[in-house]
């Protein structure tokens, strides 16, 4: 039966109930090795490993429900499950791009995407090209015969940045490559990039999708055979599996997906206001915000603003560093998408890789704060941050 509303995927997918149980829950194959039923049935699995399992690196059967189930998501042919976020973009960027490529990126992104791409991934030999991607024509002057992808965060961590897929897909597409769209803050409740032309969706599930700050894990989707027999291909020579344990986490954290987004954008849009008119801070950018400045763009590439909130204090640094201090409901810490809402430094903390130089041109500034609004009660939260802009002098 076709399900006609997206909660309704979310909670039951294409999993099929265990008819010899009965089981509602996946059942956890925790299993290394499996057994085949004769030497000429393994041999077959070696020539054609996705028809069958062989060893948990080359495929898992509580991995494959995941992997189905992201890609019915996010309305794409394949899915691909990884070990973080990180192997997720590392399989990407060495599946599509080889020694002698360029990659065109966004110059606002994720601090460990910025490491692996200024650290890592030039070794290979390929050229990171770092371009304001809502600049169009910076795009389009980057892109050459050896560019390979566009990979674009939107919004963009931590400034909140949106950026208009339909624009960079257009150019990607003109040239022959493929663009590539970090969906983590928005997950596919908010924002479907497929719709907007990204040919490749990927996302921390460590965030929003798994929920609740227990698990590690990265997704990919994409609807190009080639693209996903490449990926396949790395993560099976690489090794950066996710664990069929945490894939049964994420596969229970997905089902509540939709409930939790509506309550972190609800109060992360309560939280927005509150800050927006509160003395003590500079500016406010989130996606819900009329002031913010691709608002409209939002509204049309976005069903939700997302729980996702970056602040200037007065006062600056040494201010947002008392703030921080202060905080009892809000966690000082690091990830976002949990349902405790985290409060972090990205200069100091998750954007330390980007140089001086690179903060200011892409707009994170010393006293940026970045919260993560969980679901506690909003009003416990706005107190919160009250009692700790007043230590600082607000």
């Amino acid at each position: 039966m076709e399900h006609k509303h997206f909660q309704t995927l979310l909670v039951h997918g294409e999993h099929v109930l265990d008819s010899a149980t009965g089981a509602i829950a996946p059942p956890i194959y925790p299993s290394s090795t499996f057994a085949f039923k004769s030497a000429d049935q393994g041999a077959e699995l070696f020539r054609s490993p996705l028809d069958g399992y062989i060893y948990t690196r080359m495929g898992n059967p509580t991995i494959d429900i995941l992997r189905n189930k992201i890609a019915l998501l996010e309305e794409q042919k394949h899915g691909l499950a990884f070990a973080s976020g990180m192997a997720a973009i590392h399989a990407i960027l060495v599946a599509l791009a080889g020694s002698g490529d360029s990659v065109v990126i966004s110059d606002t992104v994720y601090g460990g995407t910025a490491a692996l791409c200024n650290r890592t991934i030039p070794n290979m030999g390929i050229d990171m090209r770092w371009v304001d991607c809502n600049n169009p024509d910076e795009v389009e002057k980057a892109v050459d015969k050896t560019t390979k992808l566009i990979f674009v965060e939107t919004p963009a961590n931590p400034t909140m940045k949106i950026i208009d897929m339909k624009a960079i897909a257009d150019i990607a597409h003109k040239h022959g490559i493929y663009l590539v769209v970090d969906n983590t803050f928005q997950t596919p409740y908010l924002q479907k990039p497929k719709r907007f032309g990204a040919d490749i969706v990927m996302h921390s599930a460590t965030k929003y999708l798994g929920g609740h700050g227990d698990l590690v894990a990265g997704l990919v989707t994409c609807d190009d055979d080639d693209v996903f027999t490449e990926l396949y291909r790395v993560v099976c020579d690489i090794g950066g599996i996710i664990s069929p344990f945490n894939a049964w986490l994420l596969l229970r954290g997905i089902k509540t997906l939709h409930v939790r987004m509506d309550a972190h954008c609800k109060n992360a849009m309560k939280i927005a206001e509150f800050l927006e008119e509160h003395p003590a801070v500079e500016t406010v950018w989130y996606p819900g915000l009329k002031s913010h400045p691709q608002y409209e763009l939002g509204q049309k590439q976005m069903t939700g603003p997302g729980g996702v909130i970056a602040f200037e204090v007065k006062g600056g640094k040494e201010a947002g560093k008392i703030i921080m201090d202060s905080v009892h409901v809000c966690t000082l810490a690091v990830s976002l998408g949990d349902i405790d809402t985290l409060i972090q430094h990205p200069a100091s903390m998750t954007h330390s890789a980007y140089s001086k130089e690179d903060l200011e041109k892409t707009g994170i500034s010393p006293g940026l704060i970045r919260l993560s609004v969980g679901l506690e009660h909003p009003d416990d939260l706005i107190e919160d941050l009250k009692q700790a802009f007043k230590k600082a002098g607000g």
